[in-house]
C-alpha cells in the first residue's frame, strides 16, 4: 500500500461540497485517520455521478491498496451504485460525513470490518441545523455555510434527496464564525447554503436572509465584504432588498436560480416564479443598486421544451442582463418526476446548451468591455488572479500577494477576464 501521511480528500461539485470536504479533513485529521482516499462527490446530474465513479477509479489506481471512502450527494442518493465498486471500501451519506464520531470509528488500515461497509441514513429524518463549521479555507476568501437541505420539490432535482429538508445555522453561530475568520484576516466571506434565501424559516421567529444579512454587517464592522452565493429570486425579501441598496459592503453580484424563461417550462419544472418575475427582479435590484451584476443558472432542453421555449430562455439573458451564465443541459435523474416526462432529443439539448453558453459569452464580454478603464477593487485570489466586486475576473501582469485587497485600474479584457 502507498504509504500516505495524510487522507487524500477529492471534492466533486458545489461550494458547499468543497466547504464540507475541508471540514471533512480537520474531523479526520483530528481522528487521525491516515492512509486513505475520501471523495465527495456531487449528484446534480447523470454525468456528475458518472464523473465520479471515474475519480474514484483513477484515484485508487494512484493510490494501490488505500481504503476508498466515497460520500456526498451522489452517495447519499444512490449508495448501492458506488458500494458495488471493487474500489471502495465505505459509503457514507451526507448527515455521517459531518459527524466527528463517524471519523473517529474509521481507523485505516482497519477501516473495513469496524463499523458497516454502507453508512446511509435518512437524510429527511435529520433536523439539526448545524453542519460542521470551519474557519474558512484558503486564504482569500472564506464560504460560510448557513444553511443546508431544501424544502421545495423542483421536477427536475435530485439534491433535496442528497441533502434533506431545510435547516439554518442560527444568526450567533454566523455572526461569531465571520467575527474569527475576520480576526483571522480575511477579507471576504461568501454566505453559503442549498436554499440560501429559505434561511431563518426554521429558527424562532422564521427570520429571513436579509435580517441575517444585516445583523452580520453591523455586528462584523471591519469585514470589507460580504457576498451572497445563489439565491432565488421569487423569495428575495425586503431587508435584503435594503442591503442591496444601502450596504455598500454586501457585494453588486447576485447569482440567480433562474433555470428557465418559458412559463410553461418552469411551471412543468415546478418552479416558484415566472419569466416576468426574474425580469422584475433584475429591474427592481438594478435601481436600488445601479451597477449591481446577475449571474445564473439555466438549463437546456427539459423536457418538452420546443424551440420557442427555448428561444424564451436564450432572449432571458438579456432581457434579465445577465453576465455569467451557467449552463446545464438537461440529464434525467431517476427518482425525478421529469424523468418520465417525454424528452427532447440529446442532440438538440447539446446544440441549445452551445447556443446558450454563446450567448453567455456575449454578454460576458459585453461586461468586460463596459469595465475598460474603471478602477475596482480587486481581492487577490492568487499570484496572477483576483475578482472585482462584481466577481469579475481580473488577471494581473505581476506577482501580488495572496487576499488583499486594492484598487486597480482596468486596462483591458482578454475575452474572458479584465487585465491590468
Amino acid at each position: 500500500m502507498k504509504d500516505l501521511k495524510a487522507p487524500v480528500f477529492a471534492t466533486l461539485g458545489c461550494r458547499l461540497n468543497a466547504y464540507e470536504t475541508e471540514a471533512m479533513r480537520e474531523m479526520a485529521e483530528s481522528a487521525g485517520l491516515s492512509g486513505a482516499v475520501i471523495v465527495n462527490t456531487c449528484a446534480v446530474t447523470a454525468e456528475a455521478v458518472r464523473k465520479a465513479r471515474q475519480e474514484i477509479r483513477r484515484l485508487a489506481r494512484e493510490n494501490p491498496g488505500a481504503p476508498v471512502i466515497v460520500t456526498g450527494c451522489a452517495a447519499q442518493t444512490e449508495p448501492e451504485t458506488f458500494a458495488a465498486m471493487a474500489e471502495v471500501s465505505r459509503v457514507i451519506g451526507n448527515h455521517e460525513k459531518m459527524q466527528p464520531a463517524t471519523w473517529a470509528a474509521m481507523q485505516a488500515p482497519d477501516l473495513i470490518g469496524q463499523t458497516e461497509r454502507v453508512q446511509v441514513d435518512d437524510i429527511m429524518s435529520v433536523k439539526e441545523t448545524a453542519g460542521h463549521l470551519i474557519d474558512g479555507f484558503g486564504r482569500h476568501r472564506a464560504y460560510v455555510q448557513v444553511q443546508n437541505g431544501c424544502d421545495h420539490r423542483c421536477t427536475f432535482c435530485i439534491i433535496p434527496y442528497g441533502r434533506g429538508n431545510s435547516r439554518s445555522v442560527p444568526a450567533g453561530v454566523v455572526v461569531d464564525q465571520i467575527k474569527r475568520l475576520r480576526d483571522r484576516g480575511f477579507n471576504e466571506v461568501v454566505l453559503t447554503g442549498v436554499d440560501l434565501t429559505s434561511w431563518g424559516a426554521d429558527l424562532p421567529g422564521t427570520p429571513r436572509l436579509g435580517d441575517l444579512v444585516m445583523r452580520i454587517l453591523r455586528l462584523v464592522p471591519d469585514l470589507p465584504r460580504l457576498r451572497i452565493s445563489s439565491i432565488d429570486s421569487i423569495e428575495a425579501d425586503e431587508n435584503l432588498m435594503l442591503a442591496i441598496a444601502a450596504e455598500p459592503r454586501l457585494m453588486p453580484h447576485l447569482h440567480l436560480s433562474l433555470q428557465a424563461g418559458d412559463d410553461m417550462i418552469l411551471k412543468r419544472m415546478k418552479r416558484r416564479h415566472l419569466r416576468d418575475d426574474a425580469i422584475r427582479f433584475c429591474e427592481e435590484a438594478r435601481k436600488l443598486r445601479p451597477g449591481i451584476i446577475f449571474g445564473a443558472d439555466i438549463i437546456a432542453g427539459f423536457p418538452t421544451e420546443t424551440e420557442a421555449m427555448f428561444e424564451n430562455s436564450l432572449k432571458l439573458v438579456g432581457d434579465c442582463g445577465l453576465t455569467f451564465l451557467h449552463v446545464f443541459p438537461y440529464s434525467a435523474r431517476k427518482g425525478t418526476p421529469a424523468a418520465r416526462m417525454p424528452r427532447v432529443p440529446g442532440p438538440a439539448i447539446k446544440e441549445r446548451a452551445a447556443r446558450l453558453r454563446a450567448e453567455g459569452d456575449a454578454a460576458l464580454v459585453r461586461h468586460l468591455a463596459c469595465e475598460v478603464g474603471q478602477s475596482r477593487m480587486v481581492l487577490t485570489e492568487g499570484p496572477r488572479l483576483g475578482r472585482t466586486e462584481h466577481f469579475t475576473e481580473v488577471a494581473f501582469d505581476r506577482d501580488m500577494p495572496e487576499g488583499t485587497l486594492m484598487e486597480l485600474r482596468m486596462a483591458g479584457h482578454d475575452g474572458q477576464r479584465l487585465t491590468v
